[in-house]
């Protein structure tokens, strides 16, 4: 296979594996520093036609079990790296667990690239504005990680570091992502803000995650930020807000302050500071107000 640099320039020789194992493909990975990994692709094949990157070798890993699989696994899903956004939204099971998550994989491109891009691309991608990554935070989701010293479970939080770098060793690949078991009266949801209708990355995304007792009053709380730092947030004094109550306006406004307060946006001209940390506030409200009614059971 023949990877063009640039229109002006020559042609490299590029190597291109399909391993059928998740060894070989760690294998693969830890012999050549340069290789990229191929899943979904949507943004791989960007980049190397528009001469941002040269790998020397490409991965696929489409064709390794349990890449495209999403299975049950301890009441909760594990979902394979090779899943995509739509196979994700027509899993009935999947969305009645964790709508949130669902929907934000749905918010990934347009109907024909959310055929092929994955969650787990668009973790690894380590994009700010990633949309899926905030739900997934807010789900306590975590990453299997497969490498030379083996595998290890790693919270999604802790995958991103900064923009466009990871966690990740040499020779580590993300092999599936673990969502939890959806406790009883518990549900999510994901909200962005975007200048244009669709296909925009997020000003601001918020994903909210609760469980209630029978009486209706939150007892757990998970709150995720994402655009408003170089990483997603965790903002763990927004959840505590909503605990112990029924989000009622006191509630509200805190939750709107807290979140405002510890967002850490750029400013630039899809949105000032002051603007992305007031829709901080907001979206976070709203989406925790989603995730209220689903897991009181009033709203899908």
């Amino acid at each position: 296979m023949k990877a063009r640099l640039h229109p002006n320039e020559g042609v490299i020789a590029m190597q291109f594996q399909s391993p059928l194992s998740v060894e070989d493909a760690v294998a693969f990975l830890a012999d050549d520093q340069n290789a990229r990994i191929l899943s979904g692709g949507t943004d791989l094949l960007v980049r190397l036609r528009l001469g941002h990157i040269a790998p020397s070798k490409i991965v696929d890993i489409k064709k390794i079990e349990g890449m495209r699989s999403i299975t049950r696994e301890d009441g909760g899903f594990r979902i394979g790296a090779a899943v995509s956004g739509a196979e994700m939204n027509e899993n009935h099971d999947l969305y009645l667990a964790w709508p949130g998550v669902v929907e934000a994989a749905g918010l990934i491109g347009s109907t024909q690239i959310q055929g092929r891009a994955t969650i787990v691309g668009n973790l690894c991608n380590a994009g700010p504005a990633a949309d899926s990554v905030p739900a997934l935070v807010a789900a306590s989701a975590t990453a299997r990680i497969a490498g030379p010293s083996g595998v290890r479970d790693v919270l999604v939080q802790d995958i991103p570091i900064a923009p466009g770098q990871t966690s990740l060793k040499i020779g580590e690949l993300v092999t599936s992502i673990f969502l939890p078991a959806q406790p009883v009266n518990g549900s999510d949801a994901y909200l962005r803000f975007i200048p244009r209708t669709e296909m925009d990355i997020a000003v601001v995304g918020c994903g909210v995650s609760l469980k209630l007792d029978s009486a209706g009053t939150v007892v757990q709380a998970r709150v995720a930020l994402g655009a408003v730092a170089p990483t997603v947030l965790l903002v763990e004094n927004a959840a505590e807000i909503l605990i112990g109550t029924q989000l009622d306006d006191d509630a509200l406004s805190a939750l709107a302050e807290a979140s405002s307060s510890v967002a850490n946006p750029i400013d630039d001209k899809r949105g000032t500071i002051a603007f992305r940390k007031d829709v901080s506030g907001v979206l976070t409200c709203r989406a925790a107000k989603i995730a209220y009614s689903r897991a009181k059971g009033t709203v899908k």
